[in-house]
């Protein structure tokens, strides 16, 4: 199983959870399966298209997932991905 962070701002769609563990060969996968357990997730991760937020952020072991395949990005069984919303501000 994949681990999947969730961050503080999205626990409550995630029932409470800190972190989730999901099965899958993608980080499209892991995240379909994320959301299947935890529908509220669905808009703070995917658009409208099906294609990743562009307000969330998704971590492959560290990496930007933009930069690595986005949802067709290879996931290993212990890999873990970290979701984190973008954050605006100023004035």
């Amino acid at each position: 199983m994949t681990a999947v962070r969730i961050p503080p701002v999205l626990r409550a769609q995630a029932g409470g959870a800190k972190e989730l563990s999901a099965s899958g060969g993608t980080v499209g996968e892991i995240l379909s399966a994320v959301v299947e357990q935890h529908p509220g997730l669905r808009e703070q991760i995917f658009a409208t298209d099906g294609s990743l937020h562009r307000f969330v952020n998704v971590y492959l072991n560290g990496r930007d997932v933009r930069y690595e395949g986005e949802l067709a990005a290879p996931v290993a069984e212990h890999d873990t991905v970290i979701l984190l919303p973008a954050m605006a501000g100023g004035n």
